[in-house]
C-alpha cells in the first residue's frame, strides 16, 4: 500500500472514531503526542507556528499546543482570554441538546457557538486558523504548516484525550490513595493517617451540594453539564515494604487492584521510586510529606509544598557565599548520618558552593542515633571553621557533651526539630537555622485554623508540621474539586486547576504564600536563616527577609 493509501486509511479510521462518540478507546498517537507536548514533528524538526497580524513565529517547545490548551486538552481562562478545550469530545460534539444527547462535563472555556468539527475542518483550523464554520480564530492561535502525516497524528492524539472513564472515579465514589514507605517515621505516620481519616470521614458524612453557580441550563445549542460531581471519598492506604527496588512492582499491584484518581499526602524518606511511578502512570501525587523531594522540574504529576532539606542547602549556600563565613583556606565542614536525609542535603550544599572558592569536607556518621560517633567527627574540625550539621534531635541534644562549637554553625531546621530543637545553650549563640517555612510568630491565623480543626476533632498533635501539611493538602483538594473542576474529573486537569487556584489560598499553614505554574513543582519557594533569641526557649529571630534562592531575590515576608 503506498503512502497516499495509508494516509487515506488513517483518515477513515479517525473519522470512524469521531462518529462513534467519546474517544476513550482510541489509542494515543506517539507522534501526535510529541507535536502536542513537545513541539517536535515526526521528522525530528521543530514545530513552527505563525500568529496572524503580528507575524510572530514560535518554534519547538514554545510552539507546542500544550502551552495554551494544557496537558489535559481542556484549555484555560485568564480574565477575558479564553482558550477552548481541544479533546475529541468537545471538538466533534454535536450541537444537539435534546434529552437523549450526551452531556459534556462543564469546562469554563468551552465554546458553544459553532458547528462540530470534522477531520477536514479541524485540519483547516490548525493550518489556516478558521473554525468549523470558516470564521477566523483568535489571534493567539498560531497557524501550523503540518504535513498530512503529522496532521493525522495530531488529530489522533486529540481524539485520545478524554474526560470520560477516569480511573478511580465512579458515579458515587472518588478513590484516593496515600502512600507510606518503610522508612517513614511511625509517629509521623500516625499523625498523617489521623488527619486523613478524619477528613475522609467528613466527606462521607456530609458531602457538599452542587455549587449554586453550576446549572444544567440548556441555554445554548451546545449541551453542557454544569453540575459538580457529588462524590464521597474512599481512602486506600498503600504501605510499601522491603527494599526500594521492590516498590515499583508493589505500587503497580496496588494501582491495578485499587484504581485511584490521585495520591494524597503520604510520608516517606526515599520518595524517588514513588515519584517516578506516579509520573510514568500519569497519577497525580499531591503534597507528600518528604524531606528530600525529587527536583525534576519538567515532571508534571508530582506536587510538593517545599524542596525540604534541598532548599535548606540553598539557603545555607547563599549565606556562606555572601557572608564569607568559612574557616582558614575557605573550608566548610559538614556532619551527617549516612543514609539519612542529611546526606543528599550535604551533597547539594557542596555542589552549590563548588566554583566559589569554598572547600567542603564531609564527615559521614554511621547510621544510628543518640550522638554515637559525633565527638569523633567533631574532633576533626577547628574552632575557627564553619560547621554545618544535618542531624536529628537526638544528635543535636548530644552536642552539649562534646567539645565547644566552632565559631559559626549552621544546622538543618527540618531535621533538627525547628524551633523545638534541643540545641544546647552553649551552642545557641553562634548557631543559625535554615528555616524553610514561615517563622512561628508570623504564622498566626494561617496555622491557627488547622490547629483549631484538630482540637475540635480531638486529633492528637504528635507531629505538627506534617499534620498541618496533610490538612493543607486535603483542603486544597476539596477546594479545587468543589470550586474549580466541576464534574471534569480528569487527572491532568486536577494538576492544572491546582496550579491556577493555589496562589489565592488564604489558609496556608506553615507557609507565607503558595504558588504553582508550569514547570514549578514546589508551592513554597523560600525560607529564612534564623537564630534562637535566647539560650533557652523556642523564640526565633530572622537574620534576613524571606529568601528565594532560585532567583537570588530577598523579599519581606507577608
Amino acid at each position: 500500500m503506498n503512502a497516499r493509501r495509508i494516509l487515506a486509511a488513517s483518515l477513515l479510521v479517525l473519522a470512524a472514531g469521531a462518529a462513534a462518540g467519546p474517544a476513550a478507546d482510541i489509542p494515543a498517537s506517539p507522534a501526535g503526542e510529541a507535536i502536542y507536548l513537545q513541539g517536535a514533528l515526526s521528522s525530528g524538526a521543530p514545530l513552527e507556528g505563525i500568529r496572524e497580524g503580528g507575524g510572530v513565529t514560535t518554534q519547538g517547545a514554545a510552539a507546542a499546543c500544550v502551552n495554551c490548551h494544557q496537558r489535559s486538552g481542556l484549555g484555560s481562562r485568564e480574565g477575558q482570554i479564553s482558550i477552548p478545550p481541544v479533546t475529541g469530545e468537545y471538538l466533534f460534539h454535536s450541537r444537539a441538546h435534546g434529552p437523549d444527547a450526551p452531556l459534556l462535563p462543564y469546562v469554563e472555556s468551552m465554546h458553544g457557538n459553532r458547528d462540530p468539527y470534522t477531520d477536514t475542518t479541524l485540519a483547516r483550523a490548525i493550518r489556516a486558523g478558521l473554525d468549523s464554520q470558516g470564521r477566523p480564530l483568535g489571534y493567539l492561535m498560531p497557524r501550523y504548516a503540518l504535513s498530512d502525516e503529522d496532521m493525522v497524528a495530531l488529530i489522533a492524539y486529540l481524539k485520545s484525550l478524554t474526560v470520560q472513564h477516569t480511573p478511580g472515579v465512579t458515579d458515587t465514589v472518588l478513590h484516593l490513595a496515600t502512600i507510606f514507605t518503610p522508612d517513614a517515621d511511625p509517629v509521623k505516620r500516625r499523625g498523617v493517617i489521623d488527619v486523613l481519616q478524619h477528613f475522609v470521614t467528613e466527606q462521607h458524612a456530609s458531602p457538599l451540594a452542587p455549587s449554586p453557580r453550576m446549572w444544567a441550563s440548556g441555554r445554548t445549542e451546545y449541551s453542557k453539564s454544569m453540575y459538580m460531581a457529588n462524590l464521597r471519598w474512599q481512602l486506600h492506604v498503600w504501605d510499601l515494604t522491603g527494599p526500594a527496588s521492590r516498590w515499583q512492582a508493589q505500587l503497580a499491584k496496588h494501582l491495578a487492584e485499587e484504581p485511584v484518581f490521585a495520591v494524597l499526602s503520604g510520608l516517606g524518606g526515599n520518595w524517588a521510586p514513588v515519584h517516578e511511578f506516579c509520573e510514568r502512570n500519569g497519577l497525580p501525587c499531591l503534597f507528600p510529606n518528604v524531606e528530600v523531594p525529587v527536583t525534576a522540574d519538567h515532571d508534571f504529576y508530582s506536587l510538593y509544598f517545599s524542596k525540604g532539606v534541598l532548599l535548606e542547602a540553598q539557603l545555607i549556600a547563599g549565606r556562606l557565599r555572601e557572608s564569607g563565613d568559612r574557616g582558614p583556606g575557605g573550608v566548610v565542614q559538614q556532619v551527617y548520618r549516612a543514609g539519612d536525609s542529611g546526606e543528599p542535603a550535604a551533597h547539594a550544599l557542596a555542589a552549590a558552593l563548588r566554583g566559589h572558592g569554598i572547600i567542603v569536607r564531609d564527615h559521614a556518621l554511621a547510621p544510628g542515633t543518640g550522638g554515637r560517633g559525633l565527638a569523633e567527627a567533631l574532633s576533626g574540625t577547628r574552632s575557627s571553621q564553619t560547621l554545618v550539621l544535618w542531624l536529628r534531635p537526638s544528635d543535636i541534644a548530644a552536642l552539649g557533651k562534646v567539645r565547644p562549637a566552632p565559631a559559626t554553625v549552621y544546622m538543618s531546621g527540618l531535621m533538627g526539630g525547628l524551633e523545638d530543637s534541643p540545641l544546647p545553650a552553649s551552642w545557641r549563640t553562634h548557631t543559625f537555622l535554615a528555616y524553610p517555612m514561615d517563622l512561628p510568630d508570623r504564622r498566626g491565623a494561617r496555622l491557627d485554623y488547622p490547629l483549631g480543626w484538630f482540637s475540635f476533632r480531638h486529633i492528637p498533635i504528635v507531629a505538627e508540621p506534617v499534620q498541618a501539611d496533610t490538612y493543607l493538602a486535603c483542603s486544597l483538594l476539596v477546594d479545587v474539586l468543589h470550586h474549580d473542576m466541576a464534574d471534569s474529573l480528569v487527572r491532568p486537569y486536577l494538576i492544572e486547576q491546582l496550579q491556577r487556584m493555589v496562589e489565592h489560598r488564604l489558609i496556608t499553614g506553615y507557609y507565607p504564600h503558595l504558588s504553582l505554574a508550569t514547570n514549578q513543582r514546589f508551592a513554597s519557594k523560600g525560607g529564612y536563616i534564623a537564630h534562637f533569641a535566647d539560650t533557652s526557649g523556642t523564640r526565633l529571630v530572622a537574620d534576613s527577609g524571606w529568601i528565594v534562592p532560585e532567583d537570588g531575590v530577598i523579599v519581606a515576608a507577608n
